[in-house]
């Protein structure tokens, strides 16, 4: 079993979850059933392409994406997610 360290949040709607304090929301399986949708359409498979950039913006990109602390291709593409939403 992997461990994962909670945030405070996170910990305290354990706990709530663990006291029984949570209700099950009206029409659960309805719900349920919208957000497996939701999952799902969330996680369809990515495409690769091929895009032409200068080396300089390459480097820059790079440089903010080692500044962010993800990997420049990560950074890309939520750029571009961003600039399509």
């Amino acid at each position: 079993m992997k461990y994962y360290e909670l945030t405070k949040e996170e910990q305290k709607l354990l706990n709530e979850v663990e006291k029984g304090e949570w209700i099950q929301v009206p029409n659960f399986e309805k719900e349920k059933k919208r957000f497996q949708e939701i999952a799902k359409n969330t996680l369809n498979k990515t495409k690769n392409i091929n895009i032409r950039l200068s080396e300089r913006t390459l480097a820059k990109l790079k440089r903010k994406a080692a500044e962010e602390g993800i990997p420049y291709q990560t950074l890309a593409s939520s750029i571009l997610h961003k600039a399509t939403a």
